[in-house]
C-alpha cells in the first residue's frame, strides 16, 4: 500500500478520530496535516476544551504520519505541552513531521495551531514493526 494512502485507511477504521471530527488536510510520506473543530461536548468544567482533545488530535496526526512509511508503527512514548486554552468553535490544525526514523524507532513532532497561533506542542516516539500495511 502506498504510504500516502495509509492515513486515509486508518481514519476509515478509527471510530474515535471520526467522533472527534478529524479530517485529513494534507498527506505525504513523513508528513500529515489534520484538522477538527472543538465542540461543546469536548469542554471541561471551566468551559475550555479538555486537554485530551488537543492531545487526541495531535496523537492522531502522529499515528497517521508514523505509519506513512508502510509498516505498522505503534506509540511507545508521547508528551504534550498545552500552550493556550481552547474554546468551543476553535478550528485546530495539527501537523506532524517525522524528525528522525531508523529501522525500529521513529521520532515525531506535532504542532497544533489555531490559525497561526501555536496552542500545543506534542512529541512522540513509535516502534516500527515489520508488518506491512496492505490495501
Amino acid at each position: 500500500m502506498k504510504g500516502a494512502d495509509i492515513p486515509y485507511k486508518m481514519l476509515s477504521q478509527d471510530a474515535f478520530s471520526q467522533w472527534l471530527g478529524v479530517e485529513i488536510l494534507e498527506c505525504e510520506v513523513g508528513r500529515v496535516k489534520v484538522a477538527m473543530t472543538v465542540r461543546r461536548e469536548m469542554l471541561n468544567s471551566m468551559n475550555y476544551a479538555h486537554g485530551g482533545i488537543s492531545y487526541s488530535l495531535a496523537d492522531t496526526a502522529f499515528g497517521f504520519t508514523a505509519n506513512t512509511h508502510g509498516k505498522y508503527a505503534v506509540s511507545i512514548e508521547t508528551s504534550i505541552n498545552h500552550i493556550e486554552a481552547l474554546e468551543e468553535g476553535d478550528y485546530l490544525v495539527a501537523e506532524c513531521v517525522i524528525e528522525k526514523v531508523n529501522n525500529k524507532l521513529g521520532f515525531n513532532v506535532v504542532e497544533v495551531k489555531r490559525g497561526e497561533e501555536l496552542v500545543a506542542l506534542f512529541k512522540g516516539v513509535v516502534y516500527r514493526t515489520q508488518k506491512d500495511w496492505e490495501g
